[in-house]
């Protein structure tokens, strides 16, 4: 879940913290009343990342506590992906949890991961400063556990050549996988930009930690492996790494999967990324757990992004 605005914005927090779709209805030919109404069975479930109403809460137009009832009530979604930045202060704080996990007992909603940015990088290559990234990221599995999440999503970054970035961050996501063991918590990492968006790479460095709960999110869009130099009039992504590719290597490690959608076509099919050939990938690794809802365009409302999405996969991810 990436995008421009949203790379200054984890970027700055890392300052700040550096200390289903329904079968058409039939009329029976012997009465008026519709027949029943079939909806296909999925794969998969499905999800929705909090980032898909980004814009909202930064206009607090909602608040975290809001997102599990409006996932339930306004998109007929039951199953939530938290980003931490939206409740950043709140990790330890066993009342606004608590009222977070009644609302989602109460609406039916379960809760699957948190999303954590701004906490540092993984890759660091100063071990010391690549152990407080580590430590930060305890408290939030500590809350993921309370919540009743399965997973923490992290990001394995760092500055330095390749190979020593990749042992660095193996290092670092040992540590703290074997922290989310403890807790019953998995540890995954997407792939968002940079090293960590070379498919090849980022499964190199999950088989190098070599621990059960240390696992891969997937993301169908994240794939910019080289960001533009604007002073050289670069386009915002200078390089990018085959998606398809990349979503197949990763999928041996996935404990989540990020269904990224930015425009449809008239079809409600996604532009830039062809679902009826990413979705057989995903089917093909034997993956049937959570696919998370990730709208980040700006041609549809939030809302009607998430629901053309759900449509999307709903349309084709049946068994």
């Amino acid at each position: 879940m990436i995008n421009t605005n949203r790379r200054e914005f984890i970027r700055t927090l890392g300052l700040l913290t550096a200390g289903g779709t329904l079968g058409a209805g039939i009329l029976d030919a012997c009465s008026s009343k519709p027949a029943a109404v079939a909806t296909p069975e999925l794969f998969f479930k499905i999800s929705l990342a909090e980032w898909s109403l980004h814009r909202a809460l930064f206009d607090n137009k909602m608040t975290n506590l809001d997102f599990p009832v409006r996932a339930s009530k306004e998109f007929g979604i039951h199953a939530v992906e938290y980003v931490n930045s939206f409740f950043k202060d709140k990790a330890r704080d066993t009342a606004y949890l608590n009222d977070l996990k009644q609302r989602c007992d109460d609406n039916g909603v379960t809760s699957v991961l948190i999303m954590i940015d701004g906490e540092g990088a993984m890759g660091d290559l100063d071990a010391a400063k690549r152990q407080v990234t580590v430590e930060n990221h305890f408290r939030w599995v500590d809350a993921a556990k309370f919540l009743g999440c399965h997973s923490i999503r992290v990001n394995c970054s760092g500055d330095g050549d390749r190979a020593e970035v990749a042992k660095a961050g193996a290092e670092g996501l040992h540590k703290l996988s074997e922290y989310g063991q403890s807790a019953g918590i998995n540890i995954i990492v997407e792939n968002h930009g940079g090293m960590s968006s070379d498919g090849k790479w980022l499964s190199g460095v999950i088989s190098s930690v070599g621990m059960p709960n240390c696992g891969t999110l997937p993301d169908f869009g994240n794939f910019c492996v080289r960001y533009g130099d604007k002073a050289k009039g670069e386009p915002g992504c200078a390089e990018q790494y085959d998606r398809y590719q990349g979503v197949t290597e990763l999928m041996p490690f996935a404990k989540g999967v990020s269904a990224k959608t930015y425009d449809f076509d008239e079809d409600g099919n996604c532009i830039e990324t062809d679902y009826t050939r990413m979705l057989p990938i995903v089917k093909a690794a034997g993956y049937t757990n959570f696919i998370g809802i990730e709208y980040e365009g700006d041609k549809l409302s939030e809302e009607d992004g998430i629901r053309a999405t759900k449509k999307l996969l709903e349309r084709l991810g049946a068994i």
